[in-house]
């Protein structure tokens, strides 16, 4: 239950007794809440599912965000985005990712004229209710647009329908095992006296603290492997009924077939684009973190070397690479972010552009994620392998962002497509500033060059067997130099610079320049505070290995033989 105390809490709270016990009203101390310091490793998995909702709502209840910062996306909302804590329990994030930035999000825009609203939106503020986001179908993930859940038109409201398997909505957490009631938006087909009026909104509860309302069922999926677990489900509605109140409209009479449907669909999910942006925040804090964490194990752990004396394991180049290129992704991300924020928030630019920088955002952010998380967790030995030294939990929870909020090749795929054909333009550095500029540029012109020559167009088989491929590494092209270009404008080292432009290259000289000052910029991370894992320094691990349960006993073998089995 989201109340109840976890197992185990109790003692998280005396390690932490130096830290406030009350709700934290500053956000820059939350990761001293004992919410925060509890060891996950050691609770169950409904413990920890039951933890991430508890984390969820204190964030909730911390930044006290009202209906505009989310309608607006205000400081205060990337704020809480944003915030280092959210690398910490993936789960926490995906159920505030969806309850804030698309539940709340979508109903945001139309208080104004739905006043009726309100009382929802406020509980959903104050986390009494978890809203869901019931899009995506098990037939259709990419295909969202053929959804098949039906809103037939009665004269008593709508009734909400699974008329297929394949209809499922797949794969939001519905069930009602964690005590707290859930809402969800629901992307169902509008029927209308028998016509299609086109996908909408509806707004249906699907349960209450203790059980699911009747014509919904949830069907929880097993865990996804090595992640934070979340209560994952299947939803199916049973000719559900609700009020003609429940579609979200601000014009919630109006029931004609949009003349655009293609156009209409994608202003009904109109906050996905802000997700596209917002799910990024929290891999660029884990590259922070692992790229501290291997920095300073890396430091303190030492072999022997050749004279006898301890030689710490970051004398090695081998050593070196990944974790300086870590630091360097780390410190030019965390850089770049803020400022692409501003221009996907700017309103002065054409909506195709904003996105775009969100798409592009989030493929150049993931991508160094999925390179830079596994080398350096490598390079931890077993030590990197466990869940207490969160890199490889973080691996796998990473997985599920690469399609969260639009499917990065696919996203990929739309954009290159929309660039190649000159529909609008993605400001870019000028050649002359880098490499990386130069590079983004030529490939974008490269691929403009061969559309030109292909008969058929973007719609051929040639455009798919030629240009497509390149789609994704182009897009990452224009992310390294625009994320260059904002590193190099806003002053950062030279050796970071340079180690991030190598990489790009192949090239690995500037990690000799970077060397000197790698605890440095490790430190200027700004991560130290958010980071549990032990091995980050020799002193950390003996203290939390005192904490490890140890099985000990009075048993003796009986005879040699016995000893001898047991070799």
């Amino acid at each position: 239950m989201i109340d109840e105390p976890i197992k185990g809490l109790s003692q998280a709270v005396h390690a932490s007794s130096g830290c406030p016990l009350f709700l934290l009203t500053m956000a820059s101390q939350l990761n001293c809440h004992p919410l925060f310091t509890i060891r996950t490793e050691f609770l169950s998995v409904d413990e920890r599912v039951s933890l991430s909702y508890q984390r969820a709502r204190l964030l909730m209840q911390t930044y006290k965000l009202s209906a505009n910062d989310v309608q607006f996306c205000s400081q205060k909302y990337w704020s809480m985005m944003t915030d280092p804590i959210m690398s910490l329990d993936t789960a926490m994030f995906t159920i505030l990712a969806a309850h804030v930035g698309l539940a709340i999000g979508t109903l945001s825009r139309h208080l104004r004229k739905r006043p009726d609203l309100r009382e929802l939106v406020n509980r959903l503020l104050r986390f009494d209710t978890v809203g869901i986001y019931l899009l995506s179908e098990r037939g259709h993930g990419l295909d969202a647009f053929n959804i098949e859940t039906t809103a037939t038109k009665t004269s008593r409201g709508f009734v909400i329908n699974t008329p297929c398997e394949e209809a499922s909505k797949f794969m939001p957490a519905s069930t009602p095992a964690f005590g707290i009631p859930k809402v969800a938006l629901v992307m169902a087909k509008l029927i209308v006296d028998g016509q299609d009026c086109g996908s909408r909104f509806f707004i249906v509860p699907i349960c209450n603290e203790r059980e699911m309302y009747k014509g919904v069922q949830s069907i929880r999926l097993g865990p996804r492997s090595g992640t934070s677990p979340l209560d994952f489900s299947i939803t199916r509605f049973d000719h559900v009924l609700v009020p003609h109140s429940a579609l979200v409209s601000s014009r919630p009479s109006d029931y004609s077939a949009p003349k655009f449907p293609l156009q209409a669909w994608w202003d009904e999910i109109w906050r996905i684009p802000y997700g596209t942006m917002a799910v990024t925040a929290p891999w660029i804090s884990s590259i922070k973190a692992a790229a501290y964490i291997s920095g300073k194990y890396s430091m303190h752990r030492c072999i022997t070397g050749k004279d006898g004396n301890p030689l710490p394991i970051i004398s090695f180049r081998t050593q070196q690479w990944p974790v300086v290129h870590a630091t360097a992704v780390a410190h030019v991300m965390s850089n770049w972010y803020p400022l692409a924020i501003q221009l996907t928030m700017d309103n002065s630019l054409d909506p195709r552009v904003r996105h775009g920088i969100a798409v592009i955002v989030k493929t150049t952010a993931c991508r160094h994620f999925q390179r830079c998380i596994p080398e350096v967790a490598e390079r931890c030995g077993a030590q990197g392998t466990f869940e207490h030294n969160y890199m490889a939990r973080i691996e796998n929870d990473g997985k599920g962002v690469i399609i969260a909020e639009g499917d990065i090749l696919t996203l990929c795929i739309r954009l290159f497509s929309e660039l190649v054909q000159q529909r609008y333009h993605i400001p870019l550095p000028d050649p002359s500033e880098s490499l990386l500029a130069r590079h983004a540029h030529s490939i974008m012109e490269e691929n403009r060059d061969l559309l030109r020559q292909i008969p058929g167009g973007h719609r051929s088989d040639t455009f798919n067997t030629l240009l497509l491929p390149h789609a994704e590494l182009a897009i990452e092209a224009i992310g390294h130099a625009m994320a260059y270009s904002a590193a190099l404008h806003s002053g950062l080292p030279r050796p970071i610079l340079d180690v991030y432009e190598c990489a790009r290259i192949c090239e690995d000289r500037a990690v000799t320049a970077a060397m000197p000052l790698l605890e440095t910029y490790l430190d200027d991370l700004g991560i130290e505070g958010y980071v549990l894992a032990p091995i980050v320094s020799d002193r950390s691990w003996k203290e939390y290995v005192e904490t490890i349960p140890v099985y000990t006993g009075n048993a003796v073998p009986e005879t040699f033989d016995q000893v001898q089995a047991m070799l």
